[in-house]
């Protein structure tokens, strides 16, 4: 009987070594190492020297490629589409991450209702529930329909074999954390079962055809839980974003092999699951207010501009040093913003406790956002308000000098569109958008510096 060779690998990373480590050489996590049974594959090497070459792996010329538009599944749901790119890819992998509670599974049983209404068969499996408790939610999200099957099972083996004998068009996996293969001998969510499991499950998918949605559990830190390879394994990586406690939740795609990954969807949760909001900018700016230190931003997610309002609470505090403290804004960032405001326009911010918040907890990582983000600050430390009906954008140099940003006619038709009369932007951004201004009757304000900037935004 051969001996069962173990190997201390990081739950975080993937990285192994021999011997237990308190601090992983790889991610530099601590107390992350785990002792795991390694599988022997003894003839896997010479079992891949008998194999013949197949049709598909022979090498050809990049010009006999056939390129053709993939074929999508259309989910239902708008905002989910956008963020895939138009749909769900037949053969695709698609992990979605996020929160406990924040819909994950709500949204995937949405989608199998809606693919089943369609006439498609759908498998759902979970792991983490019993079959009677996805009635329940079922129920509640009126998502009940006869062509969706559903499974409660953990054991791969046998998830294998309800999938060819159902052959669905669409399989969820809820979650992949709680999938384990019965050859390898360790506990389901380690480094291998995850890893072994998503490699065995994408090759369900190219080789049957069938769209996998995989949902994964995210750690304290809010990243994947479990090894980054499954990052790397799967097609897709969409991640939800927004407090367990918010009514609103954004999905965010970091990969997509079949589209872009600037794209956002927006969801609201209500008694009947996350519902779709198209109408993003509509919906932040419906409680805006007029008050020193609040100015509306346009910003780009991916082709889709979205209004945002951006709040600035500047107070002079006796403690050193004083707070910069910011959920919506790189922290980094925003001290260089105070630093550039504080030399070239000579505000005397420095000894200012400085607080920044986007309304709907909203993240803003253009440089567009830095003009509008200068002038908030400048607004709430002077005590001014703002020109009323008025949007900002601009990406804020070292010089304090205002640099172009990209799709600034985009930006302008949304604010046109929900009623404001006055844009400030880049000089450079304004000698390229000649005319707009009559067409859209919005008045369109070009600087050159962060005072120029401030000086319209604050008139006297």
């Amino acid at each position: 009987m051969a001996k069962k060779k173990t190997m201390f690998v990081c739950q975080q990373c993937g990285y192994d070594a021999p011997k237990w480590l308190g601090r992983c050489p790889g991610c530099g996590q601590w107390n992350t190492m785990a002792e795991e049974v390694i599988q022997q594959e003894k003839d896997s090497r010479q079992q891949g020297l008998n194999l013949g070459l197949s049709d598909k792996s022979r090498p050809v010329p990049i010009t006999q490629v056939r390129v053709e538009d993939l074929p999508r599944i259309t989910s239902g749901s708008g905002e989910l589409d956008r963020v895939l790119g138009g749909g769900i890819i037949p053969g695709s992998m698609v992990l979605i991450v996020g929160d406990p509670g924040i819909g994950k599974s709500s949204l995937n049983l949405k989608v199998c209702s809606n693919l089943a209404e369609a006439g498609k068969s759908v498998l759902y499996v979970t792991g983490e529930e019993s079959t009677r408790q996805v009635r329940m939610r079922a129920d509640r999200l009126n998502a009940v329909s006869e062509k969706l099957m559903i499974a409660s099972e953990t054991n791969l083996e046998v998830i294998e074999k309800h999938i060819l004998d159902i052959k669905p068009s669409l399989l969820v996996i809820d979650s992949i954390q709680t999938i384990f293969r019965p050859d390898i001998q360790s506990a389901p969510g380690s480094v291998s079962q995850v890893r072994e499991c998503a490699v065995e499950l994408l090759r369900i998918a190219k080789t049957n055809g069938i769209s996998v949605l995989v949902i994964g559990h995210v750690t304290k830190d809010g990243t994947l839980a479990g090894p980054r390879v499954l990052e790397h394994i799967v097609d897709t990586v969409l991640y939800f974003e927004g407090g367990s406690n918010s009514e609103y939740r954004l999905l965010r795609a970091v990969k997509n092999r079949f589209g872009s990954t600037n794209e956002i969807g927006l969801f609201e949760m209500r008694g009947i699951g996350l519902v779709d909001v198209p109408d993003a900018s509509k919906l932040f700016l419906s409680e805006r207010t007029e008050d020193a230190g609040s100015i509306i931003v346009p910003t780009m997610e991916g082709t889709r501009p979205l209004l945002v309002e951006v709040q600035a609470l500047v107070a002079k505090t006796p403690y050193v040093p004083p707070h910069r403290t910011s959920d919506s804004v790189d922290l980094k960032r925003l001290q260089l913003l105070l630093a550039v405001l504080e030399k070239r326009v000579h505000l005397s911010i420095g000894a200012c406790d400085v607080y920044v918040k986007v309304a709907g907890s909203i993240r803003i990582d253009e440089p567009a956002a830095d003009l509008g983000i200068c002038v908030a600050m400048a607004s709430s430390f002077a005590g001014r308000l703002l020109r009323p009906q008025t949007i900002v954008f601009g990406e804020v140099g070292l010089a304090g000098e205002i640099r172009a940003v990209s799709q600034a006619e985009g930006r302008i038709r949304e604010a046109a569109r929900l009623g404001f009369s006055n844009a400030i932007l880049p000089q450079k951004n304004l000698e390229q958008l000649k005319g707009l201004d009559k067409e859209l009757g919005v008045r369109l304000f070009g600087t050159v510096n962060l005072q120029d900037a401030l000086a319209v935004a604050m008139p006297r």
